[in-house]
């Protein structure tokens, strides 16, 4: 498992590790059931606090994304289809969006914007 941190994005360091482990697990980098490092680990391989860590453990657990087994560590947890589905909706949903309010803020109109996207859609054919 690979996360690299950024001191410099607005992104707090926790956010940084949950959406980075989401993306491996998404990818199909971390397999169900593969065990992740132990918070500690983590923590000092990062050189970040352990409380750190452990936020975006809790996060990725409650998440669905992970499962913490009380003395053996965490886990990827058994792939939901639907839940990746729905979060890889979700990503596409908030890029979508962040194009929208580029645009807004250019002051393009709605036809421009979807003018813009059916000509996108077409030249990926």
């Amino acid at each position: 498992m690979e996360i690299i941190i950024s001191n410099s994005s607005n992104q707090p360091i926790y956010e940084q590790i949950v959406r980075q482990v989401k993306s491996q697990i998404m990818a199909g980098d971390l397999s169900a059931g593969e065990q992740l490092p132990s918070i500690r680990a983590l923590a000092n391989s990062l050189r970040v606090s352990a409380i750190t860590t452990k936020r975006a453990y809790a996060d990725l657990e409650a998440q669905g994304f992970i499962e913490t087994v009380q003395g053996k560590g965490s886990f990827v947890a058994d792939a939901n289809a639907e839940m990746l589905r729905e979060e890889r909706l979700r990503e596409i949903e908030e890029r979508m969006l962040q194009a929208i309010e580029a645009g807004r803020a250019l002051d393009l109109g709605d036809e421009e914007l979807i003018e813009m996207m059916r000509t996108l859609l077409e030249s990926d054919d």
